[in-house]
């Protein structure tokens, strides 16, 4: 069992940076592909990001790339969304996820195929 905590949302303006970080606890998190998605109310969750076990392979969504670099620290169990020229678009709850993957360069771009979740963190983008 992997419990993911996200924090760093808040409400930013127009153009500025934010980072938000996902802390996992009760596994290593070099065992899992990470994703970032997000969602607005009324809306489907949204793929913004993906990282694999190593590290060494990212995928964005269209929307946030360019803007949005994924990272991940395995030793300290924490996977981070760094945000730039943020847009009001990108309001919204943020989710990071947690795949168990054998393989260290495979990404998980799909959110069915995630095991954990965290419980989301608020990014509110003013103009």
């Amino acid at each position: 069992q992997v419990q993911l905590v996200e924090s760093g949302g808040g409400l930013v303006q127009a153009g500025g940076s934010l980072r938000l970080s996902c802390a996992a606890s009760g596994r290593t998190l070099s065992s899992y592909a990470m994703g970032w998605f997000r969602q607005v109310p009324g809306k489907e969750r949204e793929f913004v990001a993906a990282i694999s076990r190593s590290g060494t392979s990212t995928r964005y969504a269209d929307s946030v790339k360019g803007r949005f670099t994924i990272s991940r620290d395995n030793a300290q169990n924490t996977v981070y969304l760094q945000m730039n020229s943020r847009n009001p678009a990108d309001t919204a709850v943020y989710y990071c996820a947690a795949a168990r993957v054998s393989t260290s360069w495979y990404l998980v771009l799909s959110d069915d195929e995630y095991h954990y979740w965290g419980q989301g963190t608020q990014v509110t983008v003013s103009s």
